[in-house]
């Protein structure tokens, strides 16, 4: 692999970070049941890994402050614009996710 210096390597992975929220926040189509079915993690996922780490930094962010940064808006709001009602399949497939998710 290359070498790359910390900083940058920190730069990059802040970048794609940012184009992975700006790609969610586009695909409003995608649900969140969706995400979690095929790769085990979702935006409230991504909302917490984000709170996770501002918390190891000493930030204190709230559950919904940090889903606000995900989302682009309150999560309230993205439900009511955007949430759809689950599949009986995708709710039974969610059940067999869920429990290996951390």
């Amino acid at each position: 692999m290359t070498d790359i210096p910390e900083e940058k390597r920190t730069e990059l992975e802040a970048a794609a970070f940012r184009r992975l929220v700006a790609h969610l926040r586009e695909r409003t189509d995608v649900q969140n049941i969706d995400l979690m079915n095929l790769a085990g993690f979702c935006r409230n996922c991504l909302s917490n890994w984000y709170r996770d780490a501002a918390g190891a930094d000493g930030l204190d962010l709230t559950k919904d402050e940090a889903r606000e940064i995900v989302y682009g808006m309150p999560y309230d709001d993205w439900k009511a614009q955007y949430q759809t009602e689950a599949s009986p399949d995708k709710q039974a497939r969610f059940a067999e996710v869920a429990p290996r998710h951390d």
